[in-house]
């Protein structure tokens, strides 16, 4: 992604909150979560993108676990899709720090589209701060840049959702294999327009996942603004809330469980939670990943302090470097101990002892 110049500020701005409408049904749904449900949500999902004709394009994953933000307990969901569709590269990645109530603290959206003469690409970072959701988006389309941030005020727009709370709220959803008749919530989904999302209940059906035939059932979430067609999604769940079968109406793919994951062991009342060792993935960590850019800059201005204060290093790795293709020794450790030997003597003697 091209780097946007540091003398070009983004376009900011204070969201107006439109009317959206929040459902009590979908607040008394939130807040009857509890923890044991949550607890149950943490485990991986791997589908297959295939197309219409059965051809595989890419692969889909969903991922949530225990974690920690700051000193906040909380939740950590990813979700990665990649594939090929119609010869062209895209993908979809999605880092969420997600609260027990269901708030979304912090989220990082990257998607792509490779196309032959240039990239698309949208990022959007999000984050929790105080009574305010902070927004900053950055778009690309080939060398043109274009950055914007937002503000939203919580209080005014209750059960605010972003791409990573809905898929979590889905999948507690299917695991109470339930969806309140009215749940409708705002949400954030491409542009700094508020959108009202919305789900109902599919049903059961069967579905096949590899030589089997199971019951699944389905959840639909609906994304629309005031003006425009609703952007649907249908997913389709295992009864231990594994997905099944993922697909946005219009699209060309579907992506589904080609095997049928481990069954789940159910927990017994009196059973404690075990936690299990969580692999550190520190690129995807937003605040570890910052850890390590500051602490890479740190280090790269200290060396480039280094080498400006003895400029008498780089003649002699330079002299050094010249001889060496002169010669072309076959042992070139041993060619080194040998040029480097005479600059020994000249070390004082406080540098011998």
């Amino acid at each position: 992604m091209q780097v946007p110049n540091e003398d070009e500020a983004p376009v900011e701005s204070e969201v107006e909150t439109p009317h959206i409408e929040t459902t009590e049904e979908a607040i008394q749904f939130i807040t009857s979560i509890e923890p044991s449900e949550l607890q149950k949500c943490l485990f991986s999902d791997s589908l297959v993108t295939v197309s219409e004709g059965g051809r595989d394009l890419g692969e889909f994953s969903l991922t949530v676990d225990f974690a920690s933000r700051g000193p906040q307990p909380c939740l950590l969901l990813r979700a990665v899709s990649r594939g090929t569709i119609d010869g062209t590269p895209c993908g979809t990645r999605v880092t969420a720090y997600i609260s027990a109530a269901m708030e979304t603290l912090e989220e990082d959206l990257h998607e792509y589209v490779q196309l032959p003469d240039h990239k698309m690409e949208r990022r959007c970072h999000m984050v929790q701060r105080d009574d305010r959701m902070m927004v900053d988006r950055i778009t690309t389309a080939g060398e043109e840049v274009t950055r914007q941030s937002d503000s939203y005020c919580l209080s005014a727009v209750r059960g605010l959702l972003s791409e990573g709370s809905s898929m979590l709220l889905m999948r507690v959803m299917a695991l109470r294999r339930a969806v309140p008749e009215t749940l409708t919530l705002p949400s954030l989904h491409q542009g700094p327009q508020l959108r009202q999302t919305t789900f109902r209940s599919l049903g059961v059906k069967h579905l096949a996942v590899g030589p089997e035939t199971l019951e699944v059932f389905g959840v639909e979430r609906a994304v629309e603004a005031p003006g425009e067609v609703p952007a649907l999604w249908r997913c389709f769940f295992l009864a231990d809330g594994h997905l099944a079968s993922r697909e946005q109406v219009g699209s060309p793919v579907t992506m589904r469980l080609l095997q049928l994951p481990p069954q789940l062991e159910k927990d017994a009342e009196n059973d404690k939670p075990s936690f299990g060792t969580t692999p550190l993935v520190w690129e995807e960590d937003m605040e570890m990943h910052s850890i390590f850019l500051d602490r890479k800059e740190e280090l790269m201005a200290d060396h480039a302090s280094y080498l400006q204060q003895h400029p008498e290093l780089r003649h002699l790795l330079a002299d050094f470097l010249q001889f060496l293709l002169i010669r072309k020794p076959d042992n070139v450790v041993h060619f080194a101990k040998e040029y480097f030997l005479p600059f020994g003597s000249q070390c004082s003697p406080e540098t011998k002892t």
